[in-house]
């Protein structure tokens, strides 16, 4: 990030240059507006969770934990909901054991099958970590609660339009 802010938008600029030279210039706004966006919370959310030891994935996974009944899932059902490849799923909950934050432990009718289980001192880092991401609104600044919505079901639909889920 630059240390001032510049005098002007220079996505807005782009945005301009590109459709006097190439074309409709809507879609290549939006895209890098997101990207830059993303970038900003990327930032945000990192400086708030490196303190507590986690990553981004790494607090999502505790929350997802958190989220089931028992505080249990099967890594194959984590990777479903947090959209990641199993071996990211592993690497997640490698690093997660290795700091005591869960544990696998085996499935009670399945011997296929292993789940991961949030600790005490799992859920203790998850709290802590919410408290983080939250008081800097996980890093999404300048919008109200009733735009903070339209964003998130705007992007619903981009995410529904290639396939991440159904109605």
């Amino acid at each position: 990030m630059t240390s001032r802010p510049l005098p002007f938008d220079p996505i807005a600029r782009a945005a301009e240059l590109w459709e006097e030279r190439i074309g409709p210039a809507e879609a290549m706004a939006a895209v890098t507006s997101v990207m830059r966006v993303q970038q900003i919370i990327q930032s945000a959310v990192d400086g708030a969770l490196r303190p507590h030891g986690l990553t981004f994935a790494r607090y999502e996974a505790l929350v997802l934990l958190s989220f089931s009944k028992r505080g249990s899932l099967p890594m194959r059902v984590m990777g479903e909901r947090l959209q990641l490849h199993p071996t990211s799923v592993t690497n997640i909950v490698d690093r997660l054991e290795a700091d005591g934050l869960v544990k696998r432990i085996p499935h009670p009718t399945d011997r296929r099958t292993t789940l991961t289980e949030i600790t005490e001192a799992g859920r203790e880092r998850r709290a802590a970590a919410t408290e983080a991401v939250t008081a800097i609104d996980f890093g999404l600044r300048g919008l109200t609660g009733r735009q903070t919505r339209q964003l998130s079901d705007l992007l619903a639909r981009v995410r529904k339009s290639v396939g991440d889920f159904t109605d």
